[in-house]
């Protein structure tokens, strides 16, 4: 039998790329998503739709109101920057712990299921500076998990954090999951996309997800107002 692996899946590039890879790592992937109060449901609606397509054993949708906490671009009334210049500095568009709370909610499904496996598409090279997506911070979380759950501590297995794009450019991202067979027509990455549905083409995600097709000698399939 493959072994049960939650798989932390926006809709977006990055977690689609994961998904694929959990399933052709023989895993059998629990798609795990979340309703937080974004800016908007057209990532969410594709994960939606297209988790059992791409691979998923069961798709769950947890709804967490982080507009409550506010704090960030993504769920704030505060406007997300376009057309900068990305560098090191954590962007407005960070939301405050948002990977440790979609952990957790992973860690306790995986319990639940017998699982001891997680995927999430955190990457230390092309992304906006968040410091919830950096090496120290999956090693620190995984050390965690184990001392903090009764499967763990009852020595029932070990948690490990599986981070496949950690170390790809977003062009390496796009020719792994071309090669795992992923549509990337089916996902959705801007932070600010307009009432129909298009990408803006110049908020980070969008910048970084056009720059990484253009570096691996592709279309992107998804429509922009702009690009």
């Amino acid at each position: 039998m493959s072994k049960k692996a939650i798989v932390l899946y926006s809709g977006g590039l990055d977690s689609t790329t994961c998904l694929a890879w959990a399933k052709a790592q023989g895993m059998t992937p629990y798609a795990l998503s979340f309703r937080y109060g974004q800016r908007h449901s057209i990532e969410l609606e594709k994960a939606e739709s297209f988790a059992s397509q791409i691979g998923a054993e069961q798709h769950l949708i947890v709804d967490i109101d982080l507009r409550k906490i506010g704090g960030s671009a993504l769920t704030a009334d505060i406007e997300v920057p376009k057309d900068r210049q990305i560098d090191e500095a954590i962007p407005v568009t960070y939301v405050p712990a948002r990977n440790t709370i979609f952990l957790s909610y992973g860690l306790a499904w995986a319990e639940a299921l017998g699982a001891f496996d997680i995927v999430i598409g955190v990457n230390a090279l092309d992304y906006s500076g968040y410091p919830d997506c950096r090496p120290e911070f999956i090693e620190a979380y995984q050390n965690m998990a184990n001392l903090a759950t009764k499967a763990a501590v009852e020595d029932e297995g070990r948690y490990q954090i599986h981070t496949p794009l950690l170390h790809l450019t977003k062009a390496d991202i796009i020719r792994m999951g071309t090669d795992l067979g992923v549509d990337y027509a089916l996902t959705h990455s801007c932070y600010d996309p307009a009432p129909d549905g298009r990408a803006c083409g110049r908020c980070d995600s969008c910048v970084l997800r056009l720059n990484g097709f253009a570096q691996a000698g592709q279309t992107d399939p998804v429509p922009y107002v702009e690009k």
